[in-house]
C-alpha cells in the first residue's frame, strides 16, 4: 500500500508522519463493518448513546497537546483558533448527548385507533424517527477538528444511531488519526461494535467517490467547495438506490449597511468589518464577501475606514498552497471584471500566503455579470453601491443561496429592514442584526444552511442540534400489538421522559 504525508501550509514541505493511500478493499471493509455494526448500534439505548458520545469528547482532551500541534504544523492556524476549535469539537459531543437523553428526536406520535368513527374508523398508528444506515463523512480543510473527524457531522450521525466512515481531509492526516484513535478508544470503552466508526485517508478523489458509491452508505455529510460537493451529489444520485448528500459549499454572506446606522457610524462599521473580513485569512464560510449600501451620508466614511484597515492587514498563512492559489486566481478574476474598481489590498507576504482585498461596484454592473457573486474564498469582498431601496433590493433579488445575511442598522432603519426581511429569508438560513457572520454557536436554535449554492438542501442545517434530523427517517406502525411495538410506542411507556404527541396534543 502506497502512502502519503500533510504538507506544511506554510512552507509547502512535507510534515508528520507517512499515513496509508487507502483504496477500494479499504472502503470495502469499513463499510461491511458499518453495515454489521448497524443493527447493534441502532438499538443502543438514550443513555448508552449519549455516555458513548460524553466519552469520545473526554478521549479528545486527553489526547493534550500534541492534538493541537499537529494541527498547527498541518493547517498554519495559530494555537489559540484551534484550542477553541477543540472547545467547540467537545463542545458539540456533548451538546448531542443532551439531546439524545431528552429524547425529542424521536418526534414520538401517537393516534390511537377509533373503530367508533364514522364514516370510517380510524385504525391505531403510531410513529416515531429511527436512524438511515451508515453514515460517509467527508472531513474539512478549514476545520480540522470541529468539521472533520470527530465534527459536527459525524457527532450528529452517532447521535442518530448511525454508524460513520470519514473520508479524512488530506491536508491534516495526523490530526484525523488522532482524533479517529479517540473515537476508537471511546468505543472500547463502551462495548459497542468496531465498525460504528471507520477512518479512511488518502488524497485522491477516488477514495471519497468509491465511499459514496458504496450501496451500504445511506447518507453525506460534506463541508467543502461547490464543485466539490455538486460531484457527490451527482455520483449520490447516479446509484441504484440515490442517497442523500448534505453538502455545505458556498456563500458570501451579504452584510447590508442600512442608511441610519451608516450615517451614525460609518467608520465604525468599515474596521469592524475588515477585521471579520481577514480573521482566519478569511477562510470561513461565514466570511462577509459581499456589502450593499446605499449611496448616501457614511458610505465614505465607511470605506474609508475599511480600506486603511485592510491595507495594513498582515498576509497570512492559508490552509493549504492550492487553497492560496485558487484565492489568488479569484482575486484576480473579480479584479478583471467590468465595472469593479479596487479599493484596497493588504500587505504583501510570502508564498502561501493570502493578501486581503477589497473592491467595490455599481448595483447596476453587478447585476449585469452574475460572476460578481461567486465566492472568493479568503479575505476578499466586494462592496455593491445602490442608487435607491429598488436597487438594493434588486440586488438581493439577483443573489444565490447564503449561509447568512446581516443588517447594520438603526432604530430608523427599523422599517426598511422590516421591507427587506422577507427578500432575505428567501436567501439565507441565518439573519443577522449589527454583528458578524464569522462566528456560528453551537446551540439549538442555530440555522448553518441555506439555499442552494450554501447547501445542496435548504430544509436542514449541519451546526445545531436540527442537524440530527439529516440521519433520520420516520417510520409508521399501524395497529401493531402491544408487544411488538418499539418501548418509547407503547401505552405503558411513561418513565423515559421522551415527549410524545397523542393524538395531537404534546405529551411532556
Amino acid at each position: 500500500m502506497s502512502e502519503f504525508r500533510a504538507l506544511s501550509a506554510a512552507t509547502g514541505e512535507p510534515v508528520g508522519p507517512a499515513f496509508p493511500v487507502h483504496g477500494p478493499a479499504e472502503v470495502d471493509a469499513a463499510c461491511a463493518a458499518a453495515a454489521e455494526a448497524f443493527a447493534v448500534y441502532r438499538a443502543t439505548g438514550r443513555e448508552e448513546r449519549a455516555a458513548f458520545l460524553e466519552r469520545i469528547a473526554e478521549e479528545i482532551l486527553a489526547i493534550g497537546d500534541p492534538l493541537i500541534e499537529a494541527a498547527m504544523r498541518e493547517s498554519g492556524l495559530p494555537r489559540a483558533r484551534l484550542e477553541g476549535e477543540r472547545g467547540r469539537t467537545v463542545g458539540q459531543l456533548r451538546m448531542f448527548a443532551g439531546v439524545v437523553r431528552a429524547g425529542a428526536w424521536q418526534q414520538l406520535r401517537i393516534d390511537p385507533a377509533l373503530p367508533e368513527r364514522q364514516p370510517l374508523p380510524r385504525p391505531d398508528l403510531r410513529l416515531r424517527m429511527i436512524p438511515v444506515g451508515p453514515v460517509a463523512v467527508f472531513g474539512a480543510s478549514n476545520f480540522p477538528l470541529a468539521f472533520s473527524t470527530a465534527g459536527g457531522d459525524t457527532a450528529s450521525a452517532l447521535a442518530a444511531g448511525c454508524p460513520v466512515v470519514v473520508k479524512g481531509h488530506p491536508a491534516h492526516p495526523e490530526t484525523g488519526a488522532l482524533v479517529a484513535g479517540a473515537i476508537t478508544r471511546a468505543i472500547a470503552a463502551c462495548g459497542l461494535p468496531a465498525g460504528v466508526f471507520s477512518h479512511l485517508t488518502g488524497p485522491a478523489n477516488e477514495l471519497g467517490a468509491a465511499l459514496v458509491q458504496d450501496p451500504r452508505i445511506a447518507a453525506v455529510g460534506f463541508t467543502g467547495s461547490r464543485a466539490g460537493g455538486l460531484a457527490l451529489v451527482r455520483l449520490a444520485q447516479a446509484r441504484p438506490v440515490p442517497i442523500p448528500v448534505y453538502a455545505e459549499m458556498s456563500s458570501i454572506n451579504p452584510v447590508l449597511l442600512l442608511p441610519a446606522a451608516l450615517k451614525a457610524r460609518g467608520a465604525a462599521l468599515g474596521t469592524a468589518f475588515a477585521g471579520s473580513l481577514t480573521m482566519g485569512a478569511g477562510q470561513f464560510c461565514t466570511n462577509p464577501g459581499l456589502v450593499l449600501a446605499i449611496a448616501g451620508d457614511g458610505l465614505d466614511a465607511f470605506l474609508s475606514a475599511a480600506a486603511e484597515a485592510i491595507s495594513a492587514a498582515a498576509a497570512q498563512t492559508m490552509l493549504t498552497n492550492g487553497i492560496c492559489k485558487a484565492y489568488a486566481g479569484g482575486v484576480a478574476t473579480l479584479a478583471g471584471l467590468p465595472g469593479v474598481d479596487r479599493v484596497a489590498s493588504g500587505l504583501t507576504g510570502e508564498a502561501g500566503q493570502g493578501q486581503a482585498a477589497l473592491f467595490r461596484t455599481t448595483a447596476q454592473a453587478f447585476l449585469a455579470e452574475s460572476a460578481m457573486g461567486h465566492e472568493v474564498f479568503g479575505a476578499s469582498s466586494l462592496i455593491v453601491v445602490c442608487e435607491d431601496e429598488a436597487e438594493l433590493a434588486s440586488v438581493i433579488g439577483a443573489l444565490e443561496g447564503q449561509l447568512t445575511a446581516t443588517l447594520q442598522m438603526d432604530a430608523a432603519d427599523e422599517a426598511l429592514a422590516g421591507r427587506l426581511l422577507p427578500l432575505l429569508e428567501l436567501k439565507a438560513g441565518r439573519i443577522l442584526a449589527n454583528g458578524w457572520p464569522t462566528g456560528v454557536e453551537v446551540c439549538h436554535a442555530m440555522v448553518h444552511g441555506g439555499p442552494f449554492p450554501a447547501t445542496s438542501d435548504p430544509r436542514t442545517t449541519s451546526v445545531g442540534s436540527l442537524a440530527i434530523d439529516r440521519f433520520l427517517r420516520p417510520v409508521c406502525y399501524q395497529n401493531l400489538a402491544e408487544g411488538l411495538l418499539p418501548a418509547e410506542l407503547r401505552d405503558g411507556a411513561r418513565g423515559d421522559g421522551a415527549p410524545r404527541m397523542i393524538d395531537g396534543t404534546l405529551t411532556l
